[in-house]
């Protein structure tokens, strides 16, 4: 299958998705060797959880399918750019590539604008929407201490 094949069965994914109303028009593939591995669609309003973008729901299938929790040797092929969760996700999986069809204004120009998400992160803290602020340092860093520690861990 070429390409633009794969990024069309992203687009499909987006567009049943959005035609059964469980999300957004946001859709994803995972392929490997050539085969489709992984499928997801938008569907944070169908679930309430608003981490179940196209690219997470597609990397989730991908890995489970897979049995593994990285995507080396994958290609990802995603209807929109990502936004920064998705990019954030995508590069935790470690594929080999990433293909996007829309991109970041044209999401905009349809209400998805994730500019304030970029705006935010180079902020301190204090300045941002959501404050963040530190607290309890000390015993929070006992898991960080414990898997130092351990001998039997997976790492990632």
């Amino acid at each position: 299958m070429c390409k633009e094949k794969f990024m069309q069965e992203a687009v499909d994914a987006a567009l049943r998705g959005m035609n059964n109303n469980e999300g957004g028009p946001f859709g994803c593939v995972v392929v490997k060797d050539g085969k489709i591995v992984g499928r997801g669609n938008n569907k944070v309003t169908s679930t309430n959880d608003p981490t179940a973008h196209a690219e997470v729901t597609a990397i989730r299938d991908a890995c489970k399918n897979l049995d593994t929790f990285q995507l080396d040797g994958c290609e990802i092929y995603t209807s929109c750019e990502p936004c920064p969760m998705c990019l954030g996700a995508i590069y935790w999986a470690r594929p080999d590539k990433v293909y996007y069809g829309s991109n970041q204004e044209d999401a905009a120009n349809i209400g998805f604008d994730d500019a304030f998400i970029y705006k935010e992160i180079p902020l301190p803290y204090e300045k941002r929407s959501i404050p963040f602020e530190q607290l309890a340092r000390e015993i929070a860093l006992a898991p960080f201490q414990e898997w130092s520690k351990k001998g039997d861990k997976t790492l990632y």
